[in-house]
């Protein structure tokens, strides 16, 4: 059996002048006497003294770059500074060494194109186990969150036969041979002889079925993988990415927010106090890689200092029209710096949430009653005629996290604003049978996993918060 100590164990309690045995990836040689490990347990790396006394040179020089050892030795107060403690190698087994001529990373600044195009690597280097590692802790918070205040966990289907969002950008779920498809009489494509008798896609959001279940059980959420079929490759959208559903019964849409800011300050505070390594790491990464910006285009808070405001104070709350009129109002717009229109009735592009967030409130802002137009079908018609119960929750420097709204369970109301919209009544008939049959109240949010991941890294691109992303023409692995 293969025994070992954690480095990130080891040293919380260093046990100085005893035998330890350790297992990683080198991540750098000081020297040729000076070997740094790093085995993924966290930020943490252990130097080992290679004395020559001990190894002949060959041996070493099989040590290379990201290399995989094992190392015996005695656990000793260091000599040098940047760490406490050394191990002082006594035995060195080479699991996986590697020619450093034909290995793709070196020991160098890597660009973060370059690490996704070698993808399979990535993980090894200082950034991305941070990311990874934090990633990790803010799925567990999710779970922990919504499970110590009596939520239900339900897993939605992955492949639907609803289009939650009304986008129609969705990937089809097909077992036809897609050089010969069967066709009906009128040439199109018969879907009723295909596996599930009907057209299928993979989901683009279970809320819909979330709802029979807060309708049955009061409190559930979901926390899986959703798709959709855009084809953009910006740095906020990826084709396959995982979203968090929660949906509440007897709720309305200030419940909604208040859920919603709760929820992801709690996120932040999870990550703040259990992964506060691994966020100062990519803290100074982003001070490093800003050092020789202008003034005007760093970040005005580093990272830990701006996770740490945004749990600190309350999040702004505006209704739509009242953003309208501040983008409207300000100098931006005035000198037409703004690359999208503006006028009631048209959708927030993310330059004008940024600008909300960034420069007017200088916090987390939430924008409610939006004109129903531009919002799906199931959101709840407030008074007005023009608007909906729906919210979203924007961020600094990605916008948009989280979207929601106040659930239409009205009957009649939802059935008139799904024939506005073309939504046949037949192929929701479940869904409005919720509303026949002891329909109440009920509200829910959908919190992008990605964005709050990329939110609380400071990562540039969506891409580098997921382990495997899928975009349009990258479906590596």
């Amino acid at each position: 059996m293969i025994e070992r100590q954690e480095i990130r164990t080891l040293l919380q309690d260093p046990p100085v002048g005893e035998e330890v045995t350790v297992m990683g990836w080198v991540r750098a040689w000081r020297g040729n006497r000076f070997m740094v490990l790093n085995d993924g347990s966290g930020p943490e790396t252990l130097q080992v003294v290679v004395n020559g006394d001990t190894f002949d040179e060959e041996t070493v020089r099989a040590i290379g770059f990201h290399a995989c050892v094992g190392v015996t030795g005695t656990l000793a107060e260091s000599q040098g500074s940047g760490q406490a403690v050394e191990v002082i190698a006594e035995r060195i087994e080479i699991f996986g060494a590697n020619d450093l001529s034909q290995y793709p990373l070196q020991p160098k600044k890597q660009s973060m194109e370059f690490l996704r195009d070698n993808g399979q690597f990535r993980m090894r280097t200082s950034t991305f186990s941070s990311v990874f590692r934090v990633r990790h802790g803010i799925a567990y918070a999710v779970n922990k969150y919504f499970h110590d205040r009596g939520y239900y966990y339900l897993h939605t289907p992955i492949i639907t036969g609803n289009d939650a969002e009304g986008a129609g950008e969705m990937f089809r779920v097909s077992v036809f041979d897609p050089e010969q498809p069967p066709r009906n009489e009128e040439g199109a494509i018969d879907y009723r002889q295909d596996f599930f008798g009907k057209a299928t896609n993979l989901t683009v959001s279970g809320q819909l079925q979330a709802e029979i279940g807060a309708l049955a059980l009061g409190k559930v959420y979901t926390f899986g993988p959703t798709f959709r079929a855009e084809n953009s490759n910006t740095s906020r959208h990826l084709a396959e990415f995982w979203m968090i559903e929660p949906e509440i019964a007897f709720a309305d849409i200030e419940n909604d927010m208040d859920l919603a800011e709760d929820f992801v300050k709690y996120l932040i505070n999870y990550c703040l106090e259990h992964y506060r390594g691994d966020l100062e790491f990519l803290d100074a990464r982003i001070k490093d890689a800003e050092k020789n910006m202008k003034a005007a285009d760093r970040r005005p808070m580093g990272l830990i200092e701006m996770l740490e405001f945004v749990v600190q104070n309350d999040f702004a709350r505006v209704t739509y029209t009242e953003a309208l009129d501040i983008l409207m109002r300000s100098k931006t717009y005035k000198k037409g710096k703004f690359e999208f229109p503006l006028e009631w009735g048209t959708d927030l592009q993310a330059e004008h949430e940024r600008y909300l967030v960034e420069k007017h409130f200088e916090k987390p802002v939430i924008v409610r009653d939006y004109p129903k137009d531009i919002k799906a079908f199931y959101m709840r018609q407030n008074d007005d005629g023009k608007t909906v119960a729906a919210m979203d929750v924007l961020f600094p420097y990605i916008g948009e996290v989280i979207g929601g709204s106040q659930r239409e369970e009205r009957e009649d109301k939802l059935r008139q604003r799904m024939q506005e919209m073309g939504i046949h009544a037949e192929e929701l008939d479940w869904y409005l049978q919720l509303r026949t049959f002891g329909g109440c109240p009920h509200a829910g949010f959908g919190l992008g996993f990605e964005r709050i991941v990329q939110f609380i890294t400071g990562m540039g691109n969506i891409r580098d918060v997921i382990p495997f992303p899928r975009a349009p023409r990258l479906a590596q692995f």
